[in-house]
C-alpha cells in the first residue's frame, strides 16, 4: 500500500456506526446507514436510492467462515461527497443475496457501508474490508462491540497489521 492509501479506520464515522441496531430488511439497514452518512455531509441526497440499485443488480453478501455473514453495499462515486464508511451490527439478520451467487440469500449481522468518490479507493477498500472479513475472531468482536472504541479495537487487530 502507498502512504496514501485508505484506511477503514480513518474513514469510519462515528454517527454513522449503528451497533446491535434491530432492522427487517437489507434495504432499511442500507437506509439508516445513508442517512447517517447525508446528515454528516458525506454523500449526495440520491446515495441511498443509488445504493439500493446497485444492490438489486450486484449483491454484496458474502457467506463468512463462521455463523455471522456480512455485506458491503456500496454505489457509484458521482453519489458520494467525501469518503466515509458506515457500519451496522444486527441483533437479528437481515436477507442480502450472495455477491458470487445471487439466487443464494444469506443471513447477514454485519454491514459496511462504503462511500468513496475514487474508483481506486473502491477497490482499496472492499480489498481491506475483505481481510476483516476472512478473521472469524475480527468478525466476532466486531458483532459483540457495544461502542465504538470496541469497532476501532477489533479493526485495528487486522488494519494495523495488513501494511
Amino acid at each position: 500500500m502507498t502512504s496514501n492509501s485508505l484506511n477503514l479506520l480513518d474513514l469510519l464515522v462515528p454517527e454513522a456506526i449503528a451497533l446491535n441496531i434491530r432492522a427487517t430488511s437489507a434495504e432499511e439497514v442500507i437506509r439508516c446507514l445513508a442517512e447517517a452518512l447525508l446528515k454528516g455531509g458525506y454523500v449526495r441526497e440520491s446515495f441511498a436510492d443509488a445504493a439500493l440499485a446497485r444492490e438489486a443488480k450486484l449483491p454484496t453478501g458474502l457467506r463468512l467462515a463462521g455463523d455471522v455473514h456480512a455485506a458491503i453495499p456500496h454505489t457509484d462515486i458521482e453519489h458520494v461527497l467525501r469518503p466515509a464508511v458506515g457500519l451496522a451490527t444486527l441483533t437479528e439478520p437481515v436477507i442480502f443475496q450472495n455477491m458470487i451467487d445471487p439466487t443464494d440469500a444469506i443471513p447477514v449481522r454485519l454491514v459496511f457501508l462504503l462511500a468513496l468518490e475514487q474508483p481506486k479507493s473502491q477497490v482499496e477498500m472492499l480489498q481491506q474490508v475483505a481481510t476483516i472479513l476472512q478473521n472469524p475472531q475480527v468478525v466476532h468482536d466486531l458483532v459483540s462491540a457495544q461502542s465504538l472504541e470496541a469497532v476501532r479495537q477489533a479493526l485495528a487487530q487486522v488494519i494495523t497489521t495488513q501494511s
